[in-house]
């Protein structure tokens, strides 16, 4: 299986990263795409993909896009410049009204700076979105021009945005431990409606970790749960939703 969203380059895994990475690979999880959330989390997320031999993603989280730069372009440009390992996606980047840690102007400012490099480098974006679907949607009109390609990491929706997203833009639906949450019927009713070829798992973790596991820390070992709840929403087998999800996700990062 292929963890399409992890942060394994994290703290909270400073102290058991080798023996967490043991756990990953016994469950079956031969693949973990480590994802920035600033410059200097995207620096990180390259240090541990090169070490262990992973996936990483660079890109400015809404969160933090008050604190980027005014012209992103050189600071991205720059992990192509002499890393061992290139980025394998842009990410995460997008819209977040809930909590709104950055002015919205500085969001959707570095939103379209990161859609825009995207598209010059031909790179898949990582999307963060929450409680901004119309601004989003607006932004995406503008900007995302095909072939692109990318994800909405986390997607937490209705089946109205699952099938606006899937249809209009041909995005992904990352989907991870809220799929396992009791009050996720929303979400599990979206699925349904796009079909299971469009979704690809991803942990969140340290975040998000799925039943029976949460309240714990987050790991990618614990994706085998959600894979398993998503067996039993298709009627599929397991094997089936992580061949399925592992074929999506290359399709989408490269194989």
């Amino acid at each position: 299986m292929f963890d399409t969203h992890a942060h394994v380059h994290d703290p909270a895994f400073d102290l058991d990263r080798e023996q967490m990475l043991v756990r990953a690979k016994e469950a079956g999880i031969d693949r973990i795409l480590t994802v920035g959330t600033d410059l200097a989390d995207s620096g990180r997320a390259r240090s541990v993909a090169e070490l262990y031999g992973l996936d990483y993603a660079v890109g400015v989280h809404p969160h933090e896009a008050k604190d980027a730069p005014a012209d992103l372009d050189p600071a991205l440009e720059a992990f192509w410049g002499d890393g061992a390992r290139v980025p394998r996606a842009l990410g995460e980047m997008g819209l977040d009204y809930f909590y709104d840690h950055s002015p919205r102007g500085d969001q959707r400012r570095v939103l379209v700076a990161q859609l825009r490099f995207a598209r010059r480098r031909g790179l898949p974006a990582i999307f963060h979105l929450r409680d901004a679907f119309e601004d989003f949607l607006a932004i995406l009109r503008a900007e995302f021009v095909p072939p692109m390609q990318g994800v909405v990491h986390c997607f937490a929706g209705d089946e109205r945005q699952a099938r606006t997203l899937v249809e209009e833009f041909g995005l992904r639906l990352g989907i991870g431990g809220i799929l396992t949450f009791r009050n996720a019927q929303a979400l599990r009713d979206a699925l349904l409606a796009v079909g299971l070829d469009r979704v690809i798992l991803e942990t969140d973790c340290p975040y998000l970790a799925p039943v029976p596991h949460r309240g714990r820390r987050n790991e990618p070992s614990f994706m085998a749960d959600t894979a398993k709840a998503l067996a039993e929403l298709f009627g599929v087998s397991a094997e089936d939703v992580m061949t399925r999800t592992t074929a999506n996700a290359e399709s989408l990062f490269g194989a």
